[in-house]
């Protein structure tokens, strides 16, 4: 299994390993993949007419959804697809209504949970939708927008302007506000098809099955790249959990060699124990310079841009000697002075120093270290996904 290769690679810190497997995996792997695809927008918008169109099915029958004029729906509403396995259609609810309010839709709804979106709008683009693109691009997903109920529009054009009525020139019109108000937010080259559920053979809707039909491997093959980081993070999570129960040895350790009456000896045991772990811990997680490099290879990317994602310390001993200093010197004056008036006291304060400082300092750095490997990975990862645009 393709996940537990991956899985291994990332407790063994082979970052650069788990992102070639992923890249092995062909397309054909993915047809067992299931891609939810959630139709939202706001209410009244022709969502689920045209979910009921893209099924096949006419409201009332059995297995259609539910339509009507009033959006009383609570809960997403599941659709397989009966023409393209492993997809399934969400029926959701109307954003804007009572039940759902604009401010907290993406919220209620958890849409972080769909690997896929189709916005549905019966008007010009507006700030609702707006915010809907907004929100699935902050997630590293995609969508399409589907602008509904074009008879209706292209019905009060033929009637207000006879004379000067263009069909395709009113279509074309509708594409063009759609995409203008996508591409201000930041969005490259829109899919947007403008249908009526009502004639599904007419306007964009057979381009949109078309569609839908070519690329499922490929939005599968997205979905799985963005599923991935929750999946090393619990792995990661494994691994420092397992060496954080470690601290204590080490932390005892240096307790114990900052007991001996050395002044200044605390110090330096603390300072060595943490140089020494955190060189350790890069190179446990893999994302040491070495490993980082064969990752960039492996990306295609350069290393800065990996590096760049990164918030903990350097592994340089000057680093790691400000930092130290800056948070035990207080403590160890105190040790100092201890040990010239009260010796026996001075070698408690000393070990206790060291005890607190060390498990301190190594507890924060393997925090800092393993969340700048999740960062890294979801880079890497980014860069597969871009691969694939």
């Amino acid at each position: 299994m393709a996940l537990d290769g991956f899985r291994t690679a990332i407790l063994h810190g082979n970052l650069a390993d788990a992102i070639s497997i992923v890249q092995q995996r062909t397309p054909q792997s993915f047809n067992s993949h299931t891609l939810s695809i959630a139709v939202t927008g706001e209410s009244g918008s022709g969502k689920s007419s045209l979910i009921n169109a893209m099924l096949g099915r006419r409201a009332g029958e059995e297995g259609a959804a539910e339509t009507g004029m009033l959006d009383t729906m609570t809960e997403p509403m599941a659709y397989p697809d009966p023409f393209l396995p492993g997809i399934t259609l969400w029926d959701m609810p109307g954003m804007g209504t009572s039940y759902f309010p604009l401010n907290t839709y993406c919220e209620q709804l958890n849409l972080s949970r769909f690997d896929f979106f189709i916005i549905v709008g019966s008007q010009r683009f507006r700030s609702e939708h707006a915010r809907l693109v907004r929100e699935i691009q902050r997630m590293g997903k995609r969508f399409y927008f589907v602008r509904s109920k074009a008879d209706m529009d292209l019905d009060a054009s033929r009637r207000q302007r006879p004379s000067s009525y263009n069909e395709e020139r009113i279509l074309e019109q509708i594409r063009k506000d759609c995409r203008g108000g996508i591409a201000a937010e930041g969005v490259g080259h829109p899919k947007v098809f403008v249908v009526s559920s009502w004639e599904p053979n007419r306007y964009d809707f057979p381009l949109l099955q078309q569609t839908l039909q070519t690329e499922p491997q490929h939005l599968k093959r997205h979905a799985f790249l963005l599923s991935l980081p929750a999946v090393a993070s619990s792995i990661i999570n494994e691994k420092k959990a397992s060496l954080k129960g470690k601290i204590w040895k080490t932390a005892l350790f240096s307790c114990l060699l900052a007991a001996i009456p050395v002044p200044g000896l605390a110090f330096l045991c603390t300072f060595f124990s943490f140089r020494k772990h955190l060189f350790q811990y890069y190179s446990s997680f893999g994302v040491d310079d070495r490993a980082l490099s064969a990752l960039a290879r492996q990306v295609g990317k350069p290393v800065w841009e990996l590096t760049a994602v990164m918030t903990s310390l350097g592994t340089t001993p000057m680093t790691a000697l400000k930092l130290l200093s800056d948070s035990v010197g207080a403590a160890v004056m105190v040790a100092e002075y201890s040990w010239k008036h009260f010796p026996v006291f001075g070698a408690m304060v000393s070990g206790g120093v060291a005890l607190v400082t060390t498990s301190f300092m190594l507890r924060k750095c393997l925090a800092s270290v393993a969340d700048d490997t999740q960062r890294v990975l979801s880079k890497a990862l980014e860069a597969e996904r871009e691969k694939a645009s």
